[in-house]
């Protein structure tokens, strides 16, 4: 995927914002193997779970190009569209499967761990991480972000410092007190 603000990816999204259903195709094949790269990151050591890294890919794309037009800027702001299409996908992955089993005795004990990959998470687990998080983007919107990044599209400390435009520093900052920030939220909410 080319990295300028006028690339080719951001030609096709326009096309294909206009109906053009070649430019669509065409999209798809350049942004699917980054989809994959980050379902795959997202998913790694989450097997037991009902939506595979492959179907996260799909269904964050079809976010991506199926809701509002966007005006792109790029590979950053791709990249942040698509970590939140990836939270939205499993979250209401997470929702239909809570549906389905209604009264499982919740628990809300989550773990995010320093690297940003995603411990093994039941639904109740991820609906209640989703709804902390949305609490947390009321007041401190670019420590939500980080968590967004990092947590739902498994991007790095490095990719996620680039997306918001603030230095590695403040992205690991920003992690750390967002993750002590959820963990406590997460324990009241237990109670």
């Amino acid at each position: 995927m080319a990295h300028g603000p006028t690339d080719t990816v951001t030609r096709l999204l326009e096309a294909a914002a206009r109906g053009d259903r070649p430019a669509l195709d065409r999209l798809f094949e350049l942004v699917y193997p980054e989809l994959r790269r980050l379902a795959n990151r997202v998913r790694r050591g989450r097997a037991g779970e009902t939506l595979s890294a492959t179907a996260l890919a799909h269904e964050a794309y079809l976010k991506l190009v199926g809701g509002q037009p966007v005006a792109w800027r790029g590979r950053a702001h791709f990249l942040a569209v698509a970590a939140r299409a990836m939270r939205q996908v499993l979250v209401d992955a997470a929702r239909r499967q809570l549906a389905r089993k209604r009264g499982g005795g919740a628990r809300r004990d989550v773990s995010l761990d320093d690297g940003g990959v995603p411990a093994p998470m039941r639904s109740d687990q991820l609906v209640a991480l989703d709804e902390a998080l949305t609490r947390l983007a009321e007041t401190d919107p670019r420590r939500a972000a980080v968590v967004e990044h990092r947590f739902f599209a498994g991007l790095t400390a490095e990719e996620t410092a680039a997306v918001l435009r603030v230095s590695i520093a403040t992205v690991e900052r920003d992690w750390r007190t967002a993750r002590a920030w959820l963990s406590v939220e997460l324990a009241e909410g237990e109670a």
